[in-house]
């Protein structure tokens, strides 16, 4: 099945599920602050889409990290990083039933995937 992981309070996790929901699109949601998250699936994530498409350097978490963290380009620390703290993450992810992996939400991305 069609999975969106993200976080249930940000904007951009609603409008990829209203998108989802109004298509029919059939998904299980996986709010990885409140589930967690396995090192297993943000390896794959990083495998399939690439390391600096799924760490937000953008946001308040990553900001608020020491800048020596913020230097490293060990690809695994950085991937176990967001293991510990999932809100590094870019959202939503969306992984596709035969594995595809999408990062973040837009209308004309989600359109060529499910139409």
């Amino acid at each position: 099945m069609t999975t969106l992981y993200g976080i249930s309070n940000c904007d951009t996790v609603r409008k990829a599920r209203k998108w989802l929901e109004a298509r029919g699109v059939a998904f299980e949601f996986h709010d990885f602050r409140k589930q967690g998250l396995g090192a297993d699936k943000v390896a794959h994530w990083c495998d399939a889409v690439g390391l600096d498409k799924v760490l937000n350097k953008r946001g308040t978490t990553w900001r608020q990290l020491p800048d020596e963290v913020k230097a490293t380009t060990d690809a695994a620390a950085l991937q176990a990083l967001m293991v510990e703290q999932p809100t590094l993450i870019k959202r939503p992810v969306l992984v596709l039933d035969d594995g595809r992996v999408e990062v973040g939400f837009k209308d004309t991305d989600y359109a060529a995937l499910f139409d």
